[in-house]
């Protein structure tokens, strides 16, 4: 019996002429994107990468990213994605955590990359033909880590094995009738397991093809639809609400997207306002669903039967979950508490960080850490999380700590607390509470750009509060769910 990184390879070859991939001009089918996946295995190899080495990249999505990764998978290494829009700070602590062999690095990122790193930098251009034997490989060996925020601001990287990823996101797009007679507009980022689990491992295992962008664009959206042929469009809520505006603006193109099959959503909770708009503009219900970088996809609306505003669904196949108050006792219908769940698609652990791994797991559970309330009949709403100091913005999950200890770098600053306030676009606002001490003149613009220079612009705080002092309790803890209430009163 295949293995699951070998099935996952294994059908490239024999779908032949079928079109496997397109972005701009480029053009692969799934003969080309096997040949591909050869080239780029032989070219690891040769550089020394082997069974276990780590091969990390820092691009935006193209075919030849996805070949990369193919082509690590097959002599066994193990794909490290990074963010591409992290600064060298950022791109450094992933470096040094995982060790790789090799950083795959497009030209325009190199400035990203830490003048003191010494591992060795390769380009994403094409390689020559090359033959390649594919190494033998176990279910459980690791195929990527993905690096997640925590709440003590230094990201972390979740293993996933080969079987946790095909098996996980086989039962989900299996629950979303995924074949090979579907496209699918993949405008998601390839460093997230949104666009790389779900959509490049999703239409590789159904045999469907993808049109690869290396951003979003509600117009290449309505493009792809009208002009390609794409059946399937996942987004984030950020891109249903620009892709909205769109259709605001140019409300003839909602007669393109009705031609498409399924609309997704994920990644953070889409407003029950714009799944209605959107429904009346297309006739499209867009389908939520409900997951994270550790589990893969643990919950997701039907594709047939009633899909819920607000609501992210029931398990997936193959998925347990329960909901505990503070004590770890199950909660029934009705009442608010953790969400803890057991899946095939879980991480083994988080790597070389066996005390977030221990702290992550109660028994076989694991610790999601988000507040949730499951209906009688079994859908799941999505409350809240239970630490203030993780704000979910524009579809990323974002570590307050990681930009308080950012903006403490300012000699100006004395002390810094960062929430996540609501906001209709964004989900979260990302806001700083601030004590200085000493004057700074035209404070909030100062500090904005200063944590600007070191953070993802999505990371950086959209305002800066200038305070006398943080609300603390009577043993001197900072009291963030009071600094939020103070917020939203003003």
């Amino acid at each position: 019996m295949a293995t699951a990184r070998d099935q996952l390879l294994g059908s490239l070859a024999s779908r032949g002429d079928r079109l496997a991939l397109v972005q701009d001009e480029t053009r692969w089918t799934y003969a080309q994107l096997d040949a591909a996946m050869r080239s780029w295995g032989r070219e690891l190899r040769d550089a020394g990468v082997g069974r276990g080495d780590r091969v990390a990249v820092l691009a935006p999505s193209s075919p030849q990213l996805i070949a990369a990764m193919l082509g690590t998978y097959a002599i066994g290494a193990i794909w490290v994605p990074i963010n591409n829009r992290y600064r060298a700070a950022e791109v450094g602590h992933i470096l040094e955590d995982a060790g790789p062999s090799l950083l795959l690095c497009d030209p325009g990122l190199r400035g990203a990359v830490p003048a003191t790193n010494t591992v060795a930098v390769r380009g994403l251009e094409d390689r020559p033909a090359a033959t390649l034997d594919i190494v033998p490989l176990p279910d459980d060996a690791p195929a990527m880590l993905v690096y997640t925020s925590g709440t003590t601001g230094r990201s972390k990287g979740a293993t996933l094995s080969h079987a946790a990823i095909v098996e996980g996101i086989a039962a989900l797009t299996g629950l979303w009738g995924w074949s090979q007679e579907d496209v699918l507009s993949l405008q998601l980022p390839l460093f997230h397991v949104h666009g790389l689990c779900i959509g490049v491992h999703g239409s590789l295992l159904a045999g469907m093809s993808m049109l690869v962008h290396a951003r979003f664009s509600a117009r290449a959206v309505v493009d792809d639809i009208a002009q390609h042929g794409a059946s399937v469009f996942m987004g984030v809520p950020t891109m249903y609400t620009r892709l909205l505006a769109h259709l605001d603006a140019n409300p003839s193109d909602a007669a393109s997207l009705r031609a498409a099959r399924l609309f997704t959503a994920g990644s953070a909770a889409l407003p029950a306002a714009d799944l209605e708009a959107f429904e009346r503009h297309t006739g499209h219900r867009i389908l939520e669903r409900y997951g994270m970088s550790e589990t893969l996809i643990t919950f997701s609306n039907p594709l047939a039967g009633e899909r819920r505003p607000g609501s992210v669904g029931r398990e997936v196949p193959g998925v347990r979950s329960r909901i505990v108050d503070e004590n770890g006792a199950e909660l029934g219908a009705g009442v608010v508490g953790e969400l803890q769940v057991q899946s095939p698609a879980m991480m083994t652990d988080y790597w070389n960080n066996p005390e977030a791994t221990a702290a992550s797991f109660d028994g076989p559970w694991f610790r999601t850490g988000d507040v949730v309330e499951r209906d009688e009949d079994g859908y799941v709403r999505i409350v809240g999380r239970m630490s203030v100091d993780i704000i979910k913005s524009g579809g990323f999950k974002i570590s307050a700590r990681e930009i308080e200890e950012a903006l403490l770098l300012h000699p100006a600053v004395a002390e810094v607390a960062v929430v996540g306030l609501p906001d209709e676009t964004w989900g979260e606002r990302i806001e700083a509470v601030v004590v200085l001490a000493q004057p700074l003149s035209d404070a909030e613009a100062t500090l904005v750009a200063h944590a600007a220079a070191s953070l993802a612009d999505y990371k950086k705080p959209r305002a800066v509060h200038v305070v006398d002092a943080l609300p603390r309790n009577a043993l001197g803890k900072l009291q963030k769910v009071a600094l939020k209430h103070q917020l939203l009163a003003t």
